[in-house]
């Protein structure tokens, strides 16, 4: 295989949980040999389906999860089951950008290529780390709303930019240093190590959607904070929750003005 978009595809396409972060470790090291290159004369892109992924998780919907919190071994487990999933989706998302939107410069396939290595060493962090604790991803149920927001995005490469990595990964900068606190509070040093290394390279990430976001703006000759509010609106009403983790989304390519529009905008207590 030497085509980007087939090797992209293929990893879309596997279905299990060793295969597809397998897969994705084996096509992302090709790439940086320089095995693999974007065919200019690709067949467009199919249109988006369901990725391939295992029987288990059962997905349901996200108010039909049990609440469970970190006092207990099985509550702990559920939590890392649950980045898991986000990691496990993270793949599919960046391999997705990669497949599906065409034209674009070289290095916009580089950055999502790098982030789709980054999710399954990730993933199988979390997963190893899971089944030190008696279980295995698929144990647990899950929820479907980043690949959802995929097929919404699909269409568009500047609503993808704004609204995976600037809206829904972005939350996992708000929310995982208080994670890493009550686990090493809990003296679960291994699982927020692990934790620490998501959060520190999911920045990059965000920052890579921020900076395709501002690409394509300024392409399609529009301005990014109005752009950026009008989409919100439109596709995810709703989701911005404060406390934000400021430091971290400045760094990911946020600047202080737009903070501050949207912490006007978000749901809950500063």
């Amino acid at each position: 295989m030497t085509d980007l978009f087939s090797a992209a595809r293929a990893c879309l396409d596997a279905a299990s949980a060793d295969a597809k972060p397998a897969l994705t470790l084996a096509m992302t090291e090709a790439f940086a040999r320089g095995e693999l290159v974007v065919d200019e004369d690709a067949p467009p892109p199919e249109a988006i389906r369901m990725s391939g992924r295992p029987a288990t998780p059962k997905l349901v919907h996200p108010r039909d999860l049990p609440r469970r919190g970190f006092g207990t071994l099985e509550g702990r487990a559920a939590f890392i089951h649950a980045v898991a999933h986000i990691e496990f989706n993270a793949m599919d998302l960046a391999w997705d950008a990669v497949y599906r939107f065409r034209g674009l410069p070289t290095e916009f396939y580089a950055d999502w290529v790098n982030v789709a290595r980054d999710e399954a060493r990730h993933f199988n962090l979390l997963r190893t780390r899971l089944r030190e604790l008696g279980h295995d991803y698929g144990d647990f149920d899950a929820h479907n709303g980043l690949w959802e927001m995929a097929e919404k995005t699909a269409h568009d490469g500047l609503a993808r930019m704004a609204l995976v990595p600037r809206v829904l990964e972005a939350r996992g900068l708000d929310v995982t240093p208080g994670m890493i606190v009550k686990l090493r509070g809990l003296g679960d040093d291994a699982t927020a190590d692990i934790l620490e290394v998501i959060l520190r390279e999911e920045v990059a990430h965000v920052a890579a959607g921020s900076r395709w976001y501002r690409w394509y703006c300024e392409r399609a000759g529009v301005e990014p904070r109005t752009r950026f509010h009008e989409l919100l609106r439109e596709y995810a009403s709703g989701v911005l929750h404060k406390p934000f983790n400021v430091e971290a989304r400045l760094q990911a390519g946020f600047d202080p003005e737009e903070l501050e529009s949207l912490l006007a905008e978000a749901d809950g207590p500063l």
